[in-house]
């Protein structure tokens, strides 16, 4: 503390004005980009709540973030040292010089008035003598020298091996992506049919059928598949309307399941009751620690619950739910629904339903 009292006095938090410059201006900005984009694409590729491994993945990336700033900031507000104003050497007793004027083998500054000390030069942009001055650097917008040269040093360390982890987050990130997205070319769906597929799966093991469904555009080659979505011309086949399909299905295959998966919706919702007030944030931080940082990384809407309201949920996390609000007739009136995600610990189950004891959809797979 004593330490850091020492070394943080007025004088040194006058210098906050030199962040109005455009060198520190561009290297924050620059620092904060890949920072929030670093840490954003951490969540999406490795959620640092589920695993040991994203956990330390995203602990690193804040450590970086704040170990560089810290001695970016500590080199530039601490500064190199300044020799003092009318500045004179004093004979040290282990100095043995022949010449009692030390005086005479020192430079004078007109400037500052004062000796310049040995190592010390003068910066005409600090207007000062700097101690042991190295180069004045603008991404600082301050002198490189005697007390801040450490500091200096290790910003320009700390800095690439920081970028280097960031880069290697945004890689995965993107290899991730890809290898998705070609996973899914390859047997001609899109992201949301692989999930209608999942769902279909999940209803048939729900209720014991025999049924079996077989995704109706998969043409049974990779490269027949590949090829309605690249092809030389730049320009997909067909019309976008009428899709080829396998010689078992026809056109209406999937939208017919996706009826089926609709009116299941409608009866395995759990009907809740609201009891206790929710504004409809993002990450409410009033509703609990884990509930803040598992709040759904999705861009579909939170709901504003009041007491006394209903809710029906179709689907829901360990503790968020999404679903329906139940609305009155004075509200019905130009408004078709609300719907979105909610805490779980704002709503209770009502007694009829849990009696049945229904799940909602995907709530399951995630107790």
């Amino acid at each position: 503390m004593g330490t850091f009292c020492s070394v943080v006095k007025f004088e040194n938090l006058q210098e906050l004005k030199r962040l109005c410059h455009w060198g520190p201006i561009i290297a924050l900005g620059v620092i904060a980009i890949c920072s929030s984009m670093a840490m954003i694409d951490s969540v999406l590729w490795y959620w640092p709540l589920h695993t040991t491994g994203g956990s330390v993945n995203f602990i690193m990336l804040i450590n970086w973030t704040v170990m560089i700033l810290y001695n970016y900031f500590n080199a530039m507000f601490v500064g190199p040292g300044f020799v003092p104003l009318g500045w004179k050497p004093v004979r040290k007793r282990f100095l043995k010089m022949k010449n009692s004027q030390d005086s005479v083998y020192l430079q004078y500054c007109k400037v500052c008035q004062a000796y310049k000390a040995p190592r010390s030069h003068h910066c005409r942009k600090c207007n000062r003598c700097v101690m042991k001055m190295d180069h004045h650097c603008p991404w600082i917008n301050n002198c490189c020298g005697y007390q801040n040269h450490a500091s200096f040093t290790l910003f320009l360390l700390l800095a690439p091996l920081g970028c280097i982890h960031a880069a290697f987050i945004f890689v995965m990130t993107m290899y991730t992506q890809l290898y998705n997205r070609m996973k899914i070319i390859l047997r001609n769906k899109t992201s949301i049919e692989s999930w209608i597929e999942e769902k279909a799966k999940d209803r048939i093991q729900y209720y014991r059928l025999d049924d079996d469904f077989v995704f109706p555009y998969d043409m049974g080659s990779r490269w027949k598949n590949f090829k309605q979505v690249f092809t030389w011309s730049g320009v997909p086949e067909g019309d976008g309307l009428d899709w080829p399909v396998r010689e078992d299905c026809h056109q209406y295959s999937l939208t017919i399941e996706q009826l089926k998966q609709k009116a299941d919706k409608r009866v395995r919702s759990v009907r809740y009751k609201v009891i206790e007030d929710y504004s409809g944030t993002c990450c409410p931080l009033n509703r609990g620690i884990k509930t803040f940082f598992t709040s759904p990384c999705t861009e579909e809407p939170r709901i504003r619950l009041q007491k006394g309201e209903f809710i029906l949920a179709t689907r829901g996390l360990r503790y968020w739910l999404y679903g329906d609000k139940i609305l009155d007739d004075s509200v019905l009136e130009g408004v078709s629904r609300i719907r979105g995600w909610f805490p779980r610990n704002c709503v209770e189950k009502c007694p009829c339903d849990a009696e049945t004891d229904q799940a909602p959809e995907g709530e399951k797979k995630n107790r």
